[in-house]
């Protein structure tokens, strides 16, 4: 399956990783090693972008954006729309690959190729759809609009665990506003950004456009510093760590550029005494483990009603149980691989903290090995019985470690769920009306998600995603986060013979 996904997708054993389109540059002696955390084999390798194969693409992507901004926008979605339309043709393929290459369910890897599909489609009306508004002047026979223009070069910095996805909420909403892109995808699933590019490019090389409109870079952190510090890039929208998202901000700010953070979660959702329980447990069990507890929507905290915890605790270990382990490429399995063997011992490491602080394991994880869990990435999805303020509790564990705790009054589980340093996704699981206005309002869940009887990850592409506090602030995908993309210009016009001073200030000249 994955030779002929590889083949389609025109990768190869050694791959070049800087292309400004159809341009490919390898001039770099580097290379990063493709390793399935699946099966423990190499897919191939991504050589490094060196430091004039960077300084190439940010000049080629300057000269295409003088041209690409003066293309109306609705052209500019048209471009996007066959986009969609390639990815479409190498949905198979794409989502066979990033479920191979990161290690998520096929299933989960082709519902990734659709939400590129989707905002692809989002982007192309919103291209007919940016919009300023109009104000009445104080001032006799002058006009006031605001518009808004493209800023130029958008940097786009993305993690493993949504190896492409990402990239396409931020691109397509970017290209459809004027500007262009320069990418740096994980080094960690460095194919799946060759595979993109690839795609993308044929679509500008059949519309006689120019280089550099979506350019590709590879490597690890310091690519990513070098963009963060360059000042010829306006934006730089970064997926990752809170410790990354810190230092990408710092470096930004000090060149006063802008930065669109997307940090990590520490995602609670609250079960209430008046929750649909069977609703409750399938959304908690997706949460957990759904991509091996690699997402950054991940349900980490399990937030019960005091008379409900015994029933919860006792059919959450039972549904557990039945989960399937294995290769993401069989669909009979509900749970893949984590990433690599790094993040196996993060894992590991967060256990044992946890239980060392009073943690009590309710169903006991661990590293599986044996036929089928060759590569050792392989790990048991747990739940350990804890307390908010615990230190392992407090932090984010890219793994499938749920902790479970129980609540009285619903002000206490809103204070837990509220109770942490991040603030992406949230929800309260109630059939109570009072009980969930109460969550979504300002004196309830303080995270830039919200739901209500549906669990914290799958957000749709249609809304804006993304989170406060230490999650970053910033907004992408839907609803009218295109105005990360765009520098906002109010214009005034005077229409009159006169010309009315502010303040009343008047002079001869």
């Amino acid at each position: 399956m994955i030779k002929e996904a590889l083949k389609e997708l025109g990768l190869k054993a050694d791959n070049a990783g800087t292309s400004t389109g159809r341009v490919w540059m390898q001039s770099s002696k580097t290379k990063y090693k493709s390793v399935s955390p699946v099966d423990g084999a190499l897919i191939g390798c991504v050589y490094e972008t060196s430091e004039k194969e960077y300084d190439e693409v940010i000049e080629t992507a300057h000269k295409a954006y003088e041209i690409w901004r003066n293309v109306p926008a609705p052209k500019r979605g048209e471009i996007v729309r066959q986009i969609g339309n390639e990815l479409r043709k190498f949905k198979t393929p794409l989502g066979q690959l990033v479920s191979y290459e990161m290690g998520k369910s096929l299933q989960e890897g082709l519902g990734e190729v659709q939400e590129m599909i989707d905002i692809c489609d989002f982007a192309v009306g919103l291209s007919r759809q940016l919009y300023g508004l109009t104000m009445h002047s104080e001032r006799t026979n002058h006009r006031m609009y605001e518009q808004y223009h493209p800023l130029g070069i958008v940097g786009i910095v993305s993690a493993f665990n949504f190896p492409v996805a990402v990239w396409s909420w931020n691109a397509m909403l970017a290209w459809v506003c004027g500007d262009v892109c320069i990418w740096k995808p994980s080094e960690k699933a460095p194919l799946c950004g060759v595979a993109c590019q690839h795609i993308v490019a044929k679509v500008f090389l059949a519309n006689d456009l120019p280089e550099g409109i979506s350019c590709l870079v590879n490597g690890d952190a310091k690519i990513g510093q070098r963009m963060a510090s360059d000042n010829r890039i306006p934006l730089i929208s970064a997926t990752g760590s809170t410790r990354m998202g810190k230092a990408v901000a710092q470096t930004v700010a000090a060149r006063l550029g802008r930065s669109l953070l997307e940090l990590g979660g520490n995602n609670a959702i609250i079960i209430s005494e008046h929750a649909d329980v069977n609703i409750a447990i399938r959304a908690a069990v997706f949460g957990a483990v759904g991509t091996a507890g690699q997402r950054c929507t991940t349900t980490r905290r399990l937030i019960i009603h005091e008379s409900l915890y015994a029933d919860v605790k006792k059919r959450l270990q039972k549904t557990y149980s039945q989960l399937s382990i294995g290769n993401p490429l069989d669909e009979k399995n509900h749970v893949g691989p984590l990433i690599d063997k790094a993040a196996v011992k993060m894992y590991e490491t967060a256990i044992a903290k946890a239980v060392k602080e009073g943690g009590k394991l309710l169903v006991k994880g661990g590293v599986l090995k044996g036929k089928g869990y060759e590569s050792g990435c392989y790990v048991k999805p747990c739940i350990i019985e804890a307390k908010n303020e615990y230190k392992m509790v407090q932090e984010e564990t890219f793994a499938p470690i749920l902790y479970i705790m129980k609540y009285k009054k619903l002000e206490d589980a809103i204070a837990m769920q509220n109770g942490v340093v991040q603030g992406l996704s949230s929800s309260i699981m109630t059939t109570n009306m009072r009980e969930m206005e109460l969550f979504l309002s300002a004196n309830g869940s303080d995270c830039g998600i919200a739901n209500a009887n549906i669990g914290t990850s799958g957000a749709e592409i249609g809304g804006a995603f993304g989170g406060e506090k230490e999650t970053g602030g910033g907004r992408e995908s839907g609803s009218d986060a295109w105005k990360a993309y765009m520098r906002r210009q109010t214009n005034t016009i005077n229409y009159g013979s006169t010309l009315p001073l502010a303040q009343g200030i008047k002079f001869d000249v």
